[in-house]
C-alpha cells in the first residue's frame, strides 16, 4: 500500500515526537486504545488522516487496500477514502490518529 510508511518513527514510539512531527505537517494528534478484536468499519472523513501505532498491531483497509501497521509505522488516509481499522494484536493496541483541518 502506497499510503504506509514502515518504521516512520523510531522505537519505542514517543507520543510527543509524533505530535510534534504531525503539528509541523498541519495535523493534530489524539490517542486511542482498542481491546483485542475491536474494529472500526467503513469510516469516511472530509479531511486527511494519519495513524501511527504505539503498541500492538492494527489491520487497516483504505479504499480496498489492506495493510498491517506495527509500532512506528505511519498510515496516510486521504480525505473521502472509505477506511476501516481493526486491532489484530492479541492484547491491547495503543495508537495515535490526527486530522489536518
Amino acid at each position: 500500500m502506497d499510503w504506509v510508511r514502515k518504521a516512520r518513527f523510531a522505537l519505542p514510539v514517543q507520543r510527543d515526537e509524533v505530535a510534534q512531527d504531525w503539528r509541523a505537517r498541519g495535523y493534530d494528534c489524539r490517542p486511542f486504545t482498542d481491546p483485542p478484536g475491536r474494529a472500526w468499519n467503513d469510516f469516511v472523513h472530509r479531511t486527511d488522516e494519519l495513524v501511527t501505532v504505539l503498541d500492538g498491531r492494527l489491520e487497516c483497509t483504505v479504499a480496498g487496500q489492506r495493510a498491517v501497521l506495527e509500532p512506528g509505522d505511519e498510515l496516510f488516509i486521504p480525505r473521502e477514502a472509505v477506511h476501516s481499522v481493526k486491532n489484530v494484536h492479541r492484547g491491547t493496541t495503543r495508537w495515535l490518529f490526527g486530522y489536518n483541518g
